[in-house]
């Protein structure tokens, strides 16, 4: 990964665990020991989900760029679509305090795409490579601007 995208993975991923560790810890205030485990296998699979799909998005814009806005998309809707999925898998469940586990899923979904937001509109990212400015054998070079 290039650093441009480490560093909006970290941006994002850092929030996302300050987030779930006070999700664990209101959990387990509030639900006992099993709020805790809940909240922190929430987190766990934002964490997954969303920081894969933010490597698949990247690897789909660098290989075919043209479909990266639909990518993106499709992406989110998938993701948010295997959220749920595992919300409703693990409803009944009694490894772990069901609410504190939805709740901490969706406190933490929202808070990696805020932060992940946040930090592509923070980064300085080229929209257009720019040329070499070595010029070719036998081209003069054409100097534009002041020459002082």
């Amino acid at each position: 990964m290039p650093s441009n995208d480490v560093r909006i993975l970290a941006q994002a991923a850092v929030p996302t665990v300050a987030v779930g560790a006070i999700a664990a810890v209101v959990s387990g205030v509030v639900a006992g020991g099993k709020g805790a485990i809940g909240a922190g296998v929430a987190t766990v699979l934002v964490i997954l989900f969303m920081g894969l799909g933010l490597y698949v998005l990247q690897r789909t814009a660098k290989s075919l760029p043209h479909l990266f806005q639909a990518m993106g998309l499709m992406l989110y809707a998938t993701q948010i679509l295997l959220l749920f999925i595992f919300m409703a898998a693990f409803k009944n469940t009694t490894l772990f305090n069901p609410r504190a586990f939805a709740i901490s899923l969706v406190v933490g979904t929202l808070a990696w795409i805020g932060a992940q937001t946040w930090a592509h509109m923070k980064s300085k990212i080229l929209y257009v490579e720019p040329e070499p400015s070595n010029p070719a054998k036998g081209e003069q070079s054409h100097k534009s601007g002041h020459s002082s």
